[in-house]
């Protein structure tokens, strides 16, 4: 049957209509995830700038001077730092199994690994685990609340950014007392994980900050609950 103009305009009223519907689930998501969006926008732009000025070209430069044996050397070495933090969350969350994990490969990559410049644990079958305290608390039924743009530090939650706190006791650095070697150690943490995080630029569609939060709370929710989401797509 032909449509009309008059028919073609209802047509078109009760498609938008549709549409508008189907976005309000999307749109009361954001608005509970993110209640402090225009802060959080403010302080992303100021992280922005920072990183576009500072931060990535010293990764890039980085990059382009470390040769990839190096720089592989020295992602190692931060993830087997970052291994004892592994461990005392999965002793946490009552993983026995994940925990053995983290212990051997803490064995190996300490002493075959020299210090866990050579992923060791890897190459033996020893998967490595990203565990934190924020995920503890997820694991254990704690909300992670609205989500945050930190100064410098980048997305996060309210129960993420509390978890900081504990999160640092399972790191050298609060052990070390020489200032100097303290800083240049957190210096080359904070390049090497600038310099991993590059590729991932490519992948940036649309809005950055929102992509960036989306991107994020998808990712915690995904580790928290290992793996065992649903895509509500």
């Amino acid at each position: 049957m032909p449509v009309t103009g008059a028919g073609f305009i209802k047509r078109l009223a009760q498609l938008s209509m549709c549409a508008g519907i189907a976005l309000v689930p999307v749109v009361v998501q954001a608005a509970e995830d993110d209640p402090w969006e225009g802060v959080n926008r403010a302080i992303f732009r100021f992280n922005d700038v920072v990183d576009t000025y500072t931060l990535k070209p010293i990764a890039q430069g980085y990059q382009y001077i470390a040769p990839q044996f190096v720089e592989d050397g020295v992602h190692n070495f931060f993830n087997n730092i970052g291994d004892v933090g592994n461990l005392a969350n999965n002793v946490l969350q009552a993983k026995p199994a994940a925990a053995g994990t983290d212990t051997a490969r803490l064995i190996f990559n300490t002493t075959f690994g020299l210090l866990g410049f050579i992923d060791v644990g890897t190459h033996m079958g020893l998967q490595r685990s990203e565990e934190d305290f924020g995920q503890t608390l997820g694991y254990w039924g704690v909300p992670s609340g609205p989500f945050v743009m930190l100064p410098l530090l980048g997305p996060s939650t309210v129960r993420d950014t509390i978890s900081r706190v504990p999160d640092s006791y399972a790191t050298p650095y609060r052990y070390i007392d020489h200032v100097p070697t303290r800083n240049s150690a957190l210096g080359v943490n904070m390049v090497d994980t600038r310099a991993s995080l590059l590729p991932a630029e490519k992948m940036i569609q649309g809005d950055k900050y929102t992509f960036i939060r989306n991107a994020y709370l998808q990712n915690r929710e995904f580790k928290v609950k290992d793996g065992q989401v649903e895509d509500d797509f």
